[in-house]
């Protein structure tokens, strides 16, 4: 996925908490060590992971399903932006992508071969209500019937993303995210999914990354619909607050056994120095883009994300929406790739011209008047394909700050993974040996054993992605996939990192 656009070590490495604090914000400690170490062999050897952990793999409606204008579903944003000439590299769309809406049995089929006791998966709004809202589209129902029928059929937990990013154009048309009236919106919908579908499906996030799609869709426009006003993003995250409070209860409302969390993306913020300003600045990273739509659900508030007071009134902020936003999320789920260098900046500073590298850089939020930060990933230790620095320390460090800042919940790590451009091998018999993935799941992995050794109580794990697939704006150029998938016909190859993460499901161990 264009990962470097938005994605917001071991214990034998000499280091120091990553942020501690309490109230609304956060404070930096100290900075924690800029380089991710080593792994040696027998901390391999020694994870484990608890009995009845759930492995799994995750996948979005818009990047795998196809399927874009039949049985009666509507237009996406995404849609809309992909069919606009120049948005996507190859000239990709989400049109046909991994024809998952017609070989969901096949895919479900490689989740059970592999082991995999929980899927993590979208519903496409515009596939159920057409524009987003009013009469509800039948065969859209019926499709994701089928599917959860599968699922569990084959000893599988379903996971239901209601939004993956793809609203419908329809809503973008009413003005989109920053148009609180679409909180409303949301919780129709998801009342209706939870109507028909909560008998087969019992886990639920109502949102993929909040925090990306708001700001990358209206506060810097590099994905759709392409609005640039800070002011919009501000405005937009605070609809999507009121709209997972909205729609956490109108799921429980309409199924008794339903359990709500949430699927954040999350950097770890380390400051690039020891001085004050960048312990603080990194206090502010960490509110904006780790906890802004987390604090608010669980202790009804914004974090304390601004340099000087929060600007409700830009965000459109009205009495008792603090009541509204605040629920008590089942479980907290989040998404882990990479990490962050933070210091503060002034109001002045800007990125760099033409750049696209809106997490990178944190444009958008680094450098405005309101939280007068910069953020930008390092590059101290190898880089993926994808372009992302590989620090398997990082999970710790997040899985540990969450614990210790919302009283130890139960913990689901969403998505993670990597990008390599790995291909079927005629000497290796038509395999796809991806070793540099199996190196980087086995080294986070074993980070992740550390920290429910220490106490964290994480019940799963995601990998991204169960296949190659539409990665957004890099279109079919990368590949996260634990399964190859040949985009002229559709050919799924199971990759040697998807072959050995099924044996870590059966084993619940690394070093197998």
């Amino acid at each position: 996925m264009d990962r470097r656009n938005f994605l917001a070590g071991s214990a034998a490495i000499a280091g120091t908490q990553l942020l501690r604090g309490s109230g609304t914000g956060i404070s930096a400690q100290t900075a924690a060590p800029h380089s991710a170490g080593a792994l040696v062999p027998e901390q391999i050897a020694a994870a484990r992971f608890p009995d009845g952990f759930l492995w799994g793999m995750a996948t979005a409606s818009y990047q795998v399903e196809g399927a874009w204008n039949e049985d009666g579903k509507g237009e996406s944003i995404w849609d809309r932006w992909a069919h606009t000439a120049g948005r996507i590299r190859g000239a990709g769309t989400g049109d046909v992508a991994c024809d998952h809406y017609r070989r969901y049995p096949q895919d479900i089929a490689i989740l059970r071969q592999l082991n995999q006791k929980s899927y993590r998966f979208s519903i496409s709004w515009a596939r159920l209500q057409p524009s987003g809202r009013g009469a509800v589209n039948q065969k859209g129902i019926d499709h994701y019937k089928r599917v959860m029928d599968a699922v569990l059929q084959a000893g599988i937990r379903p996971f239901c993303t209601l939004y993956h990013w793809d609203l419908p154009q329809g809503l973008e048309d009413l003005g989109g995210w920053p148009n609180r009236d679409l909180a409303g919106y949301f919780a129709d919908y998801a009342g209706i999914l939870a109507k028909n579908l909560g008998d087969k499906i019992q886990v639920w996030a109502p949102f993929n990354m909040p925090w990306s799609f708001t700001n990358l869709g209206y506060g810097t426009g590099v994905f759709p619909p392409g609005r640039a006003k800070y002011t919009d993003f501000l405005k937009a995250a605070h609809t999507v607050n009121l709209a997972q409070g909205e729609a956490f209860r109108a799921i429980k409302a309409a199924s008794s056994k339903a359990t709500v969390g949430s699927a954040c993306g999350m950097c770890p913020a380390y400051p690039k120095t020891g001085s004050e300003a960048d312990r603080a600045a990194t206090a502010r990273y960490n509110a904006m883009n780790n906890l802004y739509f987390l604090e608010t659900a669980m202790r009804g508030r914004y974090p304390n994300a601004f340099v000087g007071e929060i600007p409700y009134q830009a965000m459109g902020f009205r009495p008792g929406d603090n009541k509204i936003m605040q629920v008590p999320l089942d479980w907290i789920g989040f998404h882990y790739y990479t990490r962050r260098i933070v210091s503060a900046s002034g109001p002045a500073a800007q990125r760099s011209a033409g750049s696209l590298a809106t997490e990178t850089e944190d444009t958008g939020a680094a450098g405005n008047e309101y939280t007068q930060f910069s953020a930008v990933m390092p590059t101290e230790n190898p880089i993926t394909d994808g372009g992302l620095e590989i620090f398997p320390r990082g999970i710790y460090d997040l899985v540990m700050q969450i614990s210790r800042e919302y009283n130890h919940p139960i913990i689901e790590i969403t998505e993670s993974g990597c990008g390599y451009l790995d291909t079927p091998y005629d000497p290796a018999g038509g395999h796809v040996p991806d070793a540099r993935r199996i190196a980087f799941f086995r080294a986070e992995l074993a980070e992740l054993a550390r920290a429910i050794h220490d106490g964290a109580r994480v019940r799963a794990f995601h990998a991204w992605s169960l296949l190659d697939n539409f990665e957004w704006n890099d279109g079919y150029t990368q590949r996260y996939g634990l399964t190859y998938v040949d985009f002229r016909d559709q050919k799924r190859t199971i990759k040697n990192s998807g072959l050995w993460y099924g044996r870590v499901a059966a084993a619940n161990r690394l070093d197998v």
